[in-house]
């Protein structure tokens, strides 16, 4: 059995942004990752999107770490070099009915303090992007993209460099408390014992909180998996901004809209349906579904969408249900429990990390 101060289950960006976080002020901070390397599963299989914070209700969570965040991600990218852009983002009304929900939209971001945003016309949305097809749009400056293995990777190197051990193919699998700790057996044989426990899990959170003893149902924070696909093209360029549709009403996803990544290629998605398994097969059935949406906003030809990659979230928000929150909270003594990281959770890592680091400071 070995030692440890503080482990850290889950070596996604979230994780890997708490360890940095907590290598600073702590010795003997450990990451343990079930997978052979970082960021394997929602964190390197999203829109690579800096969010701005329009969404999500005024006082939640989502909201204050995003916005927060927001700001702490572009200042910690252009220190150290990420590959990032701050390329701005146009929501999208298609036709006369959607105005009022844009009103709205820019009306909730105005509420929870996101700065620079500005309705516009059809004119001025085709002079940002003439390829749009808009009655009208919400302007959004402070989003950006950015490259999310090279953030990663700058994390993890810079926990380590701060004396933090990170671990790979460590999956767990049980957790009982000893004390005032907690041991945790891997399926590799290896036992830790540890002061303190963070679960980051991600994907597997609502396994990890499970073997700590938690009773998700009872509190309300099982996890729901939702799948989500993208389709690229390579027949647009000179695209300057993100383009979004308005939301999905049900607050499932964002719907699916067009992302540019670093070197200007376009790219749409994702869409959103619940499942039971981890599978990150594509399923071209949806193909009809992206090429109705996209041109709503935007004209392209079936034929030139072809098949791009996969994500899975981690979800509180299960099917029917409404708004469902960021839930980060002492759920067990020593035991800093982070479930339903989902989008905004890129853009917010650098701020969960610091209410994570200001948990533990509380228990050591």
């Amino acid at each position: 059995m070995e030692q440890v101060n503080i482990l850290v289950i889950g070596a996604g960006a979230v994780g890997l942004s708490i360890a940095h976080a907590l290598a600073a002020e702590f010795e003997d901070v450990v990451v343990a990752e079930q997978e052979e390397s970082f960021g394997r599963h929602t964190s390197s299989r999203n829109s690579e999107v800096i969010h701005s914070g329009i969404y999500y209700p005024q006082g939640s969570r989502k909201t204050e770490l995003c916005v927060r965040g927001n700001n702490m991600l572009y200042a910690y990218c252009a220190q150290h070099d990420i590959p990032h852009r701050r390329c701005g983002k146009l929501v999208v009304a298609t036709d006369a009915a959607e105005l009022p929900a844009l009103r709205e939209l820019h009306d909730n971001g105005v509420r929870n303090g996101v700065a620079g945003l500005e309705l516009l016309d059809s004119e001025a949305c085709k002079q940002r992007v003439p390829q749009v097809c808009a009655v009208a749009g919400l302007w959004a400056p402070s989003t950006g993209i950015l490259d999310t293995h090279t953030y990663m990777k700058r994390l993890a190197d810079q926990a380590e460099q701060r004396g933090a051990f990170i671990v790979y193919d460590m999956r767990a699998q049980s957790i009982e408390r000893d004390g005032d700790g907690w041991v945790v057996r891997f399926a590799n044989g290896e036992v830790f014992c540890a002061n303190v426990l963070v679960n980051a899990g991600g994907l597997f959170c609502g396994e990890v909180a499970r073997m700590a003893g938690l009773d998700l149902e009872q509190r309300g924070l099982a996890i729901h998996w939702c799948k989500g696909e993208y389709y690229k093209t390579t027949k647009l360029d000179n695209i300057p901004h993100l383009i979004y549709p308005l939301p999905d009403p049900s607050g499932t996803f964002l719907g699916i809209h067009l992302t540019i990544n670093l070197a200007g290629e376009v790219r749409f998605g994702p869409n959103a349906w619940y499942i039971d398994d981890i599978d990150y097969r594509f399923e071209e059935r949806w193909l009809d579904e992206f090429h109705s949406a996209v041109n709503r906003y935007l004209v392209v030809d079936r034929d030139d969408l072809m098949p791009d990659d996969v994500g899975i979230r981690p979800k509180l928000q299960g099917p029917g249900d409404g708004f469902r929150d960021f839930h980060i909270a002492l759920d067990a003594p020593r035991l800093v429990n982070l479930m339903g990281i989902e989008s905004p959770g890129l853009t917010a890592s650098p701020a969960i990390a610091q209410e994570a680091l200001e948990m533990v400071r509380g228990i050591m």
